[in-house]
């Protein structure tokens, strides 16, 4: 059972450091360089104490990988999952590396989290584990040094309850200049007018301008979508709101399809009250999970966890895009058949970087202590995450090649010319 389970943790890693080595022999990295980059700065794991409601204590395990900060401070999501391990948050660091590298950020790449289902514990509980994890990663964490964000099963919440933690640590003259400790805060704690729905608009636009770049719409495309977290509901209400029909959703508890389409909004009514989960919802059929990746649409988007897409499954999907919500959500054997079957895959670096580019704004806002409004914080994104699309899809039309690997190509690039340049101390 163990051996079963860790099995595609592993994988997760072994996918991007296939992915990166692929890439540093199409651009004849200097192998200084690939040295450097193929190996983490920091693996930061803390064990601490939390009482629990009943009054008995319970240790919990928390992660902190820090990847590489040659373009800036480390940045990258905290997850609160089960899955959550040291080669697990390699892997995410890494691929935030190349993240925020492609969209032009003065960021690194960082992750982490704590090895919990939080579904198992009250919200005093995860308010007290969140605020412990914080002292206990101490100043491994901090505002111009490593930025956490939400990620897979945190939030808003859990951000300001992080924030006030590492702020409560800091002499009371310099409290309010650590507000960008954290970003995706709540908007009246620092937070951004449209973070929430960052992430999502990227997975929408990208996908949006890659169907117009083949000469079509968005309306009557129907798309299927795989996690019904933040991501899947922004990414399918844009959708939506711009034509195309959701026919089919998936989370851990149950697979729903509906050819007439599902409304975003009754299942988000619906699931919100049920810890997010999307079972019983009675205007969709209940499906075999095994059959959904195998259904008929035109668009396929996978928003839950990472290597869901893999060489056991990939021969079953129709869709002629898939646009990646989650992070790694596709493998190397899962993605050669694809490429193979002329599936165009928007590679997570690419279409999910909406998140880290509003974590961006929200991170100057509070360092200059301006309040942008949400008009004004949509059209910053969205020109940003088309300028970035048109980088790779120029790429793309130049090399000839995948989307994944023109991303990869110009993301490695700018860290080395940045490494280039600077030279390596001492």
């Amino acid at each position: 059972m163990i051996a079963t389970k860790s099995m595609p943790k592993q994988s997760m890693y072994d996918t991007v450091i296939k992915q990166f080595n692929k890439t540093a022999e199409i651009i004849d990295l200097n192998p200084n360089i690939k040295k450097i980059l193929e190996i983490t700065n920091n693996e930061i794991v803390v064990h601490f104490p939390v009482k629990m409601d009943n009054g008995k204590v319970e240790i919990f395990t928390g992660y902190r990988v820090q990847h590489n900060n040659a373009l800036g401070p480390y940045k990258g999501g905290l997850r609160y999952h089960p899955t959550v391990d040291v080669d697990a948050a390699k892997a995410l660091a890494m691929w935030m590396t190349w993240k925020t590298s492609l969209a032009g950020l003065p960021y690194g790449g960082a992750k982490g989290g704590i090895q919990i289902d939080p579904r198992n514990y009250s919200d005093a509980e995860l308010e007290r584990i969140t605020r412990r994890f914080t002292y206990a990663l101490g100043e491994n964490i901090g505002p111009e040094h490593d930025i956490p964000a939400p990620d897979v099963n945190t939030n808003a919440q859990t951000m300001a309850w992080i924030a006030d933690t590492y702020m409560s640590t800091i002499s009371t003259s310099e409290r309010s200049q650590n507000q960008h400790v954290v970003t995706g805060k709540p908007v009246g704690s620092g937070g951004l007018e449209g973070r929430d729905r960052a992430t999502g608009f990227g997975v929408y636009l990208t996908t949006k301008e890659l169907v117009k770049s083949r000469g079509e719409s968005l309306k009557d495309k129907t798309f299927i979508v795989q996690g019904f977290g933040n991501v899947g509901y922004w990414a399918s209400k844009f959708l939506i709101e711009d034509g195309a029909k959701m026919i089919a959703v998936q989370d851990a508890h149950a697979t729903l399809y509906n050819e007439k389409g599902i409304s975003v909004e009754e299942l988000f009514e619906h699931s919100s009250p049920r810890k997010g989960s999307i079972q019983g919802f009675t205007e969709a059929n209940e499906m075999n999970p095994e059959d959904f990746f195998g259904l008929e649409c035109d668009i396929l988007i996978p928003a839950a966890l990472g290597n869901q897409i893999t060489g056991d499954n990939a021969y079953k999907i129709k869709a002629s895009i898939v646009a990646e919500g989650a992070n790694g959500p596709t493998n190397e054997e899962g993605e050669a058949i694809l490429l193979e079957n002329g599936i165009t895959v928007i590679p997570d670096i690419l279409c999910n970087s909406g998140g880290v580019i509003g974590s961006y704004f929200e991170w100057l806002q509070n360092r200059n202590g301006e309040l942008w409004e949400l008009d004004e914080v949509m059209q910053k994104l969205e020109k940003k995450l088309l300028q970035v699309f048109r980088k790779v899809e120029k790429e793309v039309e130049e090399r000839n090649t995948d989307w994944r690997t023109a991303a990869y190509i110009l993301a490695i690039s700018r860290i080395e010319t940045a490494y280039n340049q600077r030279g390596i101390f001492p």
